[in-house]
Order: structure tokens, then sequence, then C-alpha cells
């Protein structure tokens, strides 16, 4: 089983979204990551599907994606060809003995400070999935508290762009 990053235009409206998992659900693949936005243009989100599966049943998933109605394009983004990130809120236990430690480590990684208490310290990083399964292992032998991770959301490199959907969207958006 592969790894796979699918990003998928869709119209905005309600229920695409529900559609779309139903869709992976129903063929028993299970969603490593799921994230989903709005885009340049408003009437059209993306949504951004990490999904472990083999090569021809991604294919069969994919051509069952193109007959919803509310699916415009679909394009599979190869980890080389494109720009993948995720952002994790990390709170780790950091007392005045350790705070410069656990400060010092994730200067290593170029995470923000969002939070500061007494006995802890809230962490924003942004990266791929191999920086922010690092940046937790530095951080677990001080105590991680609490933590949160987006999905992963990509875009193609350089000039290459899903953005012709003039078909789709309206001259006044």
């Amino acid at each position: 089983m592969t790894t796979h990053t699918l990003s998928v235009l869709v119209e905005n409206k309600p229920g695409v979204l529900a559609r779309v998992a139903a869709l992976f659900s129903r063929r028993g693949f299970n969603i490593d990551s799921l994230a989903v936005g709005e885009t340049e243009h408003p009437g059209v989100s993306r949504i951004t599907i990490v999904v472990g599966v083999e090569a021809g049943s991604l294919e069969q998933v994919t051509k069952q994606l193109n007959k919803l109605i509310h699916v415009l394009k679909i394009v599979e983004l190869e980890a080389g060809s494109s720009v993948q990130r995720e952002l994790l809120l990390v709170k780790v236990r950091a007392d005045a003995a350790t705070r410069g430690q656990v400060i010092a480590a994730a200067e290593l990684f170029k995470a923000r400070s969002v939070d500061v208490t007494p006995d802890t310290v809230t962490f924003e990083v942004t990266g791929n999935s191999d920086k922010i399964e690092a940046f937790l292992e530095v951080l677990e032998p001080f105590g991680i508290k609490e933590l949160v991770q987006s999905g992963t959301v990509a875009l193609g490199r350089g000039a290459k762009s899903m953005a012709s959907l003039s078909r789709y969207v309206s001259p006044n958006n």
C-alpha cells in the first residue's frame, strides 16, 4: 500500500465534503489526512486528501469522484512535484528548570512559541510530515501535554496550476 495525495477542487456547497468522504468510506479506505478550505475563487473549495491505497484502487476512486456532480477537478500531487505542509500546535511541559532546553530544541525546528505559562510552552510549527514527527520525538522526553495537528495541504510546484477553472467560475468572482 502506498500513500497518495489528492487535490480535489469542488463547488463550495453544503454536503460536498460528506459525499467525498463517504466515497472513500464505502470503499473501505481510511483517509490519513483531510484538509478543506475555500480557494481564490469564493465558489470553489480545495479538498486535500492523503490516503494509503494501491494504485489500481486509487484509479477506481478517482473515477468515482469524477462522477460526483460537484467535483470539478482531481489531481494526484506527487511529493517531488508539490509543496506539502502540515501545521502542529503542541503544548509541552516546561518548568523553570527545563524551559531553556525546550525552547532551544524548538528553535532547531524553527517552531514559534505562541503561549507561555509557568509550567508549559505551546509551540506552532509547520512542515512536511517527517519534520513534524521529528519535532515530536525531540519534545517527547520533556512531556507532551496536548497536541493538535492539521491535515496536509498541498499545491503543485512552479507555474503548473489547477487554477484553470474559467469554465466553472462565473466572471463576477
